[in-house]
């Protein structure tokens, strides 16, 4: 098995420099597996990678994007024990923290990933449904790690309906236990944030940071307006923010660092319903159309979270 079928891209740029075509089956590492992907989801960071943003530790081009997937484990290393063939797994196959991302990523029929990134997919889920999870997931978990969030605190998260934000507000209220969840969004998706557990929904186009009172331990900016939204943090309140990496001087930026042993955690909770994937209304989109994919996710209005499926 040397090519595959896969979407890349030669040059940097906007959607345009994308096409589909035969692309090396990465080799293999001691510690990884080869998997079979059934699904992959976008985020932000893939098209932000494609216009450039890491072009000063990316990998050689051509380049597959991605970072989430969910499929079938085909093959691995010598040094790989905690997984087998056949298991089904998913992950964020990419962690850009300790090094040049992946050039092949997820928006490929096969991809190899460090058995440490990735997870068994509870049974509960489908591929596509998994494959929404890993990296805005992970990226909302470490946000209320990083802030050494306690139970009955109060959270404000700016732009609940993205993919980070639908899946912050559940993780504040079923495992990190907030007294107070409050977010905005627009006018549209208020009912929508309210349904994941939100207590107060703030619509965006109606009510500025200035018009709302209550001030709050979290502050998780999710759309890069930190230096507007810090007002709405305590005195000694904390803010992230995920997205501008020049924030407010009271906000911290971090990239996520990804690992299965996080998914494993919330495994429990997936299983039982509390946490629930949320795909936006227009997903899945076929393989043949990632190009319209990516244009919807840029356009800043998706609901929860673009995914790919089925891969083939």
């Amino acid at each position: 098995m040397d090519n595959q079928k896969a979407w890349f891209y030669k040059e940097y740029g906007p959607t345009e420099v994308l096409e589909c075509g035969e692309f090396p089956v990465p080799e293999l590492g001691a510690n990884q597996v080869l998997v079979r992907v059934r699904a992959a989801a976008l985020n932000p960071v893939d098209f932000k990678r494609r216009n450039g943003m890491l072009k000063e530790i990316d990998s050689k081009l051509p380049i597959v994007p991605g970072c989430d997937m969910a499929g079938v484990i085909v093959d691995q290393g010598d040094d790989v024990s905690k997984f087998s063939k056949g298991d089904e797994v998913y992950g964020n196959i990419q962690n850009i923290i300790y090094g040049t991302p992946k050039q092949c990523g997820t928006l490929t029929q096969y991809t190899a990933v460090e058995e440490s990134l990735i997870a068994l997919k509870p049974g509960n889920m489908s591929f596509e449904e998994a494959a929404s999870f890993p990296l805005a997931l992970q990226t909302a978990q470490e946000a209320f790690d990083r802030v050494e969030f306690q139970k009955g605190q109060t959270v404000f998260i700016v732009g609940g309906a993205g993919g980070v934000g639908s899946l912050a507000i559940q993780l504040a209220k079923y495992v990190y236990g907030a007294s107070m969840i409050a977010t905005t969004t627009s006018t549209g998706k208020v009912n929508f944030v309210k349904q994941l557990g939100a207590n107060m929904v703030i619509d965006y186009t109606k009510q500025s940071y200035k018009q709302i009172p209550e001030k709050f331990d979290f502050v998780f900016d999710t759309i890069g307006d930190s230096h507007n939204s810090y007002i709405l943090a305590k005195d000694e309140g904390k803010i992230i923010d995920i997205v501008d990496d020049s924030p407010h001087p009271r906000a911290v930026f971090f990239f996520t660092n990804p690992n299965g042993s996080n998914l494993e955690r919330i495994r429990g909770y997936i299983e039982c319903e509390r946490l629930k994937p949320v795909l936006d209304p227009t997903s899945p989109y076929t393989f043949s159309n990632v190009i319209e994919a990516f244009k919807h996710l840029e356009s800043g209005r998706a609901t929860g979270k673009i995914v790919i499926f089925p891969i083939e």
